[in-house]
């Protein structure tokens, strides 16, 4: 059983019509490869019980984050937006300035780039990448890790160099479930987590694992990691929908979290199911 006061940390909208989305390209994609609304999201999430969502980023075009921000202007169930700019950019604290001044830009909570697909495992480390992650933390910002296991010890360094800026692994690090594997992933989450400045999301895994044969349990020992790396205080419960369509409905994931964290105490559930959220992006 979940709290009754639910945050979901991490969800997506898209539509078609205003620009592609490369990355639904294939045919396994097929079945989220139309257009997905907040109209649509909020009466699965109402049900739920959800009381407030993180909109997060999905393409590197510096409009979508404008566009995000007006929908959660409008929305009292968005509280926050986690949006993309150029990170290398030498006028990216203009930029960020800027997006906090237009209509629903208080909502703006942090900012994220797709590192995974970035062919350098060091991209992080860059030194123009790191004078935007610097101006990301001057803002009052969070930025969201979206790494594969290979790509999380740059990410460790790269949060020892900015000890004022906290670090979101979104998706638990992305653990090869459907392989049945847990190493290295394990131990370069424990490295991160080492780092008092990170967070992890308890995201994703629905998706790592098998689509069709993926259950609750088989999710388990991926949670207990991050659980006992991260603590409840720096984990927080997302959605990822609608990603997570591919391999399971909204009320599915959600209880699929809640199986994972059942011997967390109530105070703890509460924690990852809302109040780290609230804390970390400041809702």
């Amino acid at each position: 059983m979940n709290p009754p006061d639910i945050v979901d940390a991490h969800h997506h909208i898209w539509d078609l019509s205003v620009r592609d989305q490369e990355w639904l390209d294939g045919p396994e994609m097929a079945p989220i490869r139309r257009d997905f609304s907040l109209g649509d999201l909020e009466p699965e999430a109402r049900a739920a019980g959800v009381s407030a969502t993180v909109l997060v980023q999905t393409v590197t075009v510096a409009a979508e984050t404008p566009e995000f921000l007006a929908v959660a202007a409008t929305s009292d169930l968005v509280a926050g937006v986690v949006g993309w700019t150029d990170l290398t950019a030498p006028d990216i604290a203009d930029t960020l300035a800027a997006l906090r001044a237009r209509p629903g830009g208080a909502k703006l909570t942090g900012i994220r780039h797709q590192i995974q697909g970035e062919p350098d495992p060091e991209w992080v480390l860059r030194p123009e990448v790191k004078r935007g992650l610097a101006a990301v933390a001057a803002a009052g910002l969070v930025y969201d890790l979206v790494v594969l296991p290979h790509q999380m010890p740059a990410a460790a360094r790269v949060a020892d160099l900015l000890p004022g800026l906290t670090f979101v692994l979104d998706h638990a690090g992305k653990p090869p479930i459907a392989a049945g594997s847990i190493e290295p992933w394990a131990h370069h989450v424990r490295t991160l987590a080492a780092r008092p400045n990170t967070v992890c999301k308890l995201s994703g895994l629905v998706t790592e694992a098998d689509w069709g044969t993926w259950t609750a349990n088989g999710l388990r020992p991926y949670a207990d990691t991050v659980i006992e790396a991260f603590g409840p205080d720096r984990l927080m419960f997302g959605s990822d929908w609608p990603v997570c369509r591919l391999a399971a409905s909204y009320t599915e994931v959600l209880e699929a979290a809640g199986t994972v964290t059942d011997a967390l105490s109530d105070d703890e559930r509460a924690a990852v199911f809302g109040g780290t959220a609230r804390r970390v992006y400041a809702l």
